[in-house]
């Protein structure tokens, strides 16, 4: 009976690490982002922009549908296979735009600045391709364990943020209730802000499996 136990918790265990190899987000993985506080998916649509602010977005970026669809689908790309939490870079390719999640600076007559959210000042995000001035590389942080190491699994719970090169500020990706309308549209806005981190700071990121 001792030896069965023995072959049944090594075949549990080898079940466990089967499940978590699994749910490891490799370099070109296909995934989603839910705003954890409101249950809505990090999206973007072609030739949408804010109607005030820049109006430099050629590719909106909101939290939309509380279902995975494809204009809520990301490829994850690492400069490695595998990414850790320990040291980490991360670009968020949107699928069906391949456009790049980021944020733009531009030049006026104070000098470079990076383009506010005509909502709450915030900076502005955006998808954008390999072009100057627009800042594309994400660090990413689990939200619920302070100084996690190992690998960015499905399902963790994660701070999403990014260094403004022109003035080295670091942000963090953030989504409310707060909403702002484009035609008859209604999107709930998501922007990157330098305050202190909160419930709506907290992405849940979802391998999609096809």
């Amino acid at each position: 009976m001792k030896n069965l136990n023995s072959i049944d918790e090594l075949i549990k265990r080898f079940e466990e690490l089967v499940l978590e190899e699994s749910n490891l987000i490799r370099k070109g993985s296909i995934v989603a982002l839910k705003h954890v506080a409101t249950g809505k998916y990090l999206s973007s649509i072609k030739n949408l922009c804010y109607t005030t602010g820049s109006k430099f977005q050629s590719f909106l970026v909101f939290a939309g549908s509380p279902e995975p669809v494809p204009n809520s689908l990301w490829k994850a790309i690492f400069d490695d296979e595998l990414a850790t939490y320990t040291d980490n870079s991360m670009m968020l390719q949107h699928v069906k735009s391949e456009r790049f999640l980021g944020i733009y600076c531009v030049y006026n007559s104070y000098g470079y600045d990076y383009c506010k959210s005509p909502l709450n000042n915030y900076t502005e995000v955006g998808c954008r391709g390999n072009e100057g001035y627009f800042t594309r590389n994400w660090k990413f942080n689990h939200s619920k364990l302070k100084n996690h190491q190992g690998y960015l699994k499905s399902n963790d719970t994660i701070n999403l943020s990014i260094y403004r090169t022109q003035d080295g500020r670091v942000e963090f990706l953030r989504s409310h209730d707060i909403q702002f309308t484009i035609g008859n549209d209604s999107f709930q806005e998501v922007a990157c802000h330098n305050e202190r981190l909160g419930g709506n700071d907290e992405w849940c990121i979802e391998l999609i499996r096809f």
